[in-house]
């Protein structure tokens, strides 16, 4: 048996690295917080347009979180189960937009929805604008956001061994049956860890909501309006309100299926 104080060093080494990184987490969370602890929180979540923005963030990426779930755990299953033509392809689509600057973002989702396009002409002039309206919010927030989901869902199905799958349907269920009471529970932790990585990636979207959506604003499109015209203690108001938003969906899923065992 290694003697302990021979394996001491190798704990050390993570150890120290891990604190590194966890430090430069929390010290600029902290700094932030110490540099503008004297501004009125309270009143400048009293603004009409803070609070809008708000409420349209608290409105749209719960309905793009929704989309994506719905969507997109189909499309893991189907991922992570099967095998077919152009498999690698459709898992390249699926990455894209996680390695594209969201600005880019915003101009691919443009060159599709904007109003001089087909598709965007069409929408606005049935009355449903998909561009600088709420449904455009959405569009932006679930082309970014919905990647995550796909991916955390997939990881979670491949973690789901195909024999218990196999059993089921030997004693009669069917394929839908046996996706939802064999697969989905069993990757339930990864699911909900897909969840909310899109909400909080949701939420927090700036650069593709701003090319699509200018207005109505969200938070964080807010923020920088703020920051950009009265300076850093304007935005703490709104910035906390993002922060506890977030901090209560984690803290609220952790809650209802438990600490995902990987993401």
């Amino acid at each position: 048996m290694e003697p302990v104080r021979d394996r001491v060093p190798v704990v050390l080494v993570p150890v120290l690295l891990g604190g590194v990184l966890l430090l430069y987490f929390v010290v600029p969370l902290a700094a932030f917080f110490l540099q503008t602890g004297t501004v009125d929180v309270i009143g400048g979540l009293g603004d009409p347009v803070t609070r809008d923005a708000i409420a349209t963030s608290l409105l749209t990426a719960p309905v793009a979180t929704a989309i994506s779930t719905v969507f997109g755990v189909p499309l893991a299953y189907v991922l992570s189960r099967f095998s077919f033509r152009g498999k690698r392809l459709v898992l390249a689509a699926v990455l894209v937009p996680l390695v594209l600057p969201p600005v880019v973002g915003g101009a691919v989702l443009l060159s599709v929805l904007g109003q001089f396009t087909p598709i965007g002409a069409a929408a606005a002039d049935a009355g449903v604008p998909l561009t600088d309206s709420r449904l455009g919010i959405v569009l932006a927030q679930t082309f970014v956001a919905a990647p995550f989901l796909v991916i955390t869902a997939k990881a979670g199905f491949d973690d789901v061994d195909p024999r218990l799958e196999e059993a089921a349907r030997t004693m009669g269920y069917g394929p839908i049956a046996t996706v939802r009471r064999v697969s989905l529970p069993l990757a339930r932790n990864a699911i909900a860890a897909g969840i909310v990585l899109t909400f909080v990636r949701a939420i927090g979207e700036f650069g593709a909501t701003m090319m699509v959506a200018y207005n109505p604003r969200t938070m964080p499109t807010r923020i920088w309006v703020a920051f950009v015209s009265r300076g850093l203690e304007a935005v703490v108001p709104i910035v906390v309100a993002l922060l506890v938003i977030t901090i209560l969906v984690v803290v609220a899923v952790q809650l209802l299926v438990g600490t995902p065992k990987r993401f």
